[in-house]
């Protein structure tokens, strides 16, 4: 899903730091790009908008690339102990957890 989008363009990520508004820029972006939702729909995602169990979407195989893309594009590491029911509950969960693996960098 590559379009000329303006969630497709240069990401945040792109440039050498990222602040806690560039994080959620790029991880709606990862939204629209691994599990096909479309940019309005993500872009109504709110923190308490639900993720696993709630969006069809996110099955057990789209979590994996999910993670996977998170770490290439945020350039974060994630272990597999951080990775747990609570951290997919919730849109504004996920994206706490992103902006806070970005500050351990």
């Amino acid at each position: 899903m590559q379009g000329n989008t303006a969630m497709n363009r240069a990401s945040p990520s792109d440039r050498g730091t990222m602040n806690g508004n560039d994080v959620d820029i790029v991880l709606r972006s990862i939204m629209v790009d691994v599990l096909g939702l479309g940019e309005v729909q993500v872009a109504g995602f709110d923190a308490e908008t639900g993720l696993f169990g709630h969006l069809p979407e996110l099955d057990s195989m789209a979590v994996a690339t999910l993670l996977t893309e998170m770490e290439d594009r945020l350039h974060i590491v994630i272990d597999d102990d951080e990775i747990d029911g609570e951290l997919l509950e919730t849109y504004g969960g996920l994206l706490v957890f992103a902006q806070s693996k970005r500050a351990e960098g």
